[in-house]
């Protein structure tokens, strides 16, 4: 009798945790979709860094030559792209800028690169080193820009999208 009333009371103050278990929301699965069934999540992370890989070296190209077809599928419409001195865009802003010439790129090399996938393969988060090559200043010295970044793209219908780059100008080598 006395082991019933000891289970009657651990069931009765159970109710509540099982109540709030049902309750609980359950997370979705990312969408899947775009990557083969098949695939495991390791494998899809690893398909999506060499992708990734080579696209930020596409994008790096493609604003040297003011390829604008690229760069238009590249980033997202909901873009932030963070300059080195603090000024944001959004993409239109951004290609404009190309554009009209304010962001002039005569050359951008890629001196490291690091990928991240997460997400099965859906998200990418990128770090990197870049030297960036403008034209030459007034006084005719060289304009030249280390930079470390970070960018974070995603994977859409549309293909892969950078939705967000933040940039940090560094000290000279010496």
């Amino acid at each position: 009798m006395k082991m019933n009333r000891s289970f009657a009371v651990l069931a009765l103050l159970a109710l509540p945790l099982l109540a709030q278990a049902q309750a609980a929301p359950k997370r979705a699965k990312p969408n899947t979709a775009l990557l083969p069934a098949q695939a495991n999540p390791a494998q899809r992370n690893a398909e999506a860094v060499k992708e990734v890989e080579a696209l930020e070296r596409q994008r790096f190209a493609a604003q040297v030559s003011k390829d604008f077809t690229f760069l238009e599928k590249a980033f997202a419409d909901d873009l932030v792209y963070t300059h080195a001195s603090g000024k944001q865009n959004g993409k239109t802003d951004y290609l404009q800028s190309i554009r009209d010439g304010k962001s002039v790129y005569d050359k951008i090399e890629v001196e490291n690169l690091n990928v991240r996938a997460y997400n099965y393969g859906m998200t990418a988060v990128v770090n990197g080193q870049i030297t960036i090559y403008q034209p030459n200043k007034p006084d005719g010295s060289p304009n030249v820009a280390h930079l470390k970044y970070v960018t974070v793209q995603v994977k859409n219908p549309q293909g892969w999208q950078v939705v967000l780059w933040q940039s940090q100008k560094q000290p000279e080598a010496k």
